[in-house]
């Protein structure tokens, strides 16, 4: 598929379909794979191709199960595969193009949700992701390491150790199994830098026992 470019929060909609999926978070400059089975998003995905193919991945919370609450802020992406499996699933990739702040959900016919999304506060987005200032690779993988052991987990570390720090932090990011809360706070690191440093945080944090600091 053609790929299309951004340069000013101007070009983006003024309304946006949504996906509300806790636990899946897509950041921007990095890519989300999903396997779309439900009628109603079957739908949406039908309609993403027709029109601008802009799609929001927004975590949600609480509330009703059929509808439930959206969390603040999202990211959109661009659905740069396709493919229709025997048993009728959509297998898509999107493509994050920029983060948005929900001004308020639409009342819609359609199947899926629909929000007024505010992109201004993420205009950077539409921007390459600075490098300067991540951590080193000693400091990630240390804090992996030690993620990794305590969580009883296995990595890729060859992988690990030839990936480009940046790509790395991202991956993490999106792939760990964190909390939903932990998962809204790394979206909302307002850069790489933040998020890489907010990473290494979370990886500490979620790595100490309960009987860490106590004697044996």
């Amino acid at each position: 598929m053609s790929s299309v470019t951004y340069h000013s929060v101007d070009q983006l909609p003024d309304t946006l379909t949504v996906f509300p999926l806790p636990g899946v978070v897509l950041f921007p400059h990095w890519h989300l794979p999903l396997n779309i089975f439900e009628p109603r998003y079957l739908n949406m995905v039908d309609d993403a191709m027709a029109g601008n193919r802009l799609i929001g991945m927004i975590q949600s919370v609480g509330g009703d199960r059929q509808k439930p609450d959206l969390i603040g802020v999202g990211c959109a992406g661009r659905i740069t595969s396709y493919s229709e499996t025997d048993d009728g699933r959509y297998l898509i990739t999107l493509a994050g193009i920029a983060r948005f702040r929900v001004l308020e959900e639409l009342d819609v016919m359609t199947p899926y949700r629909q929000v007024r999304p505010n992109w201004a506060p993420y205009a950077n987005d539409l921007k390459p992701d600075s490098v300067v200032g991540l951590p080193s690779r000693e400091d990630l993988v240390a804090a992996l390491r030690k993620y990794v052991s305590s969580h009883d987990m296995k990595a890729d570390w060859d992988a690990v150790e030839v990936a480009p720090v940046d790509a790395l932090v991202q991956a993490l990011a999106a792939g760990s199994p964190f909390s939903v809360m932990e998962k809204q706070a790394l979206l909302e690191a307002p850069t790489l830098r933040d998020r890489a440093d907010m990473l290494i945080t979370i990886l500490t944090m979620d790595s100490a026992g309960p009987d860490d600091g106590t004697l044996q």
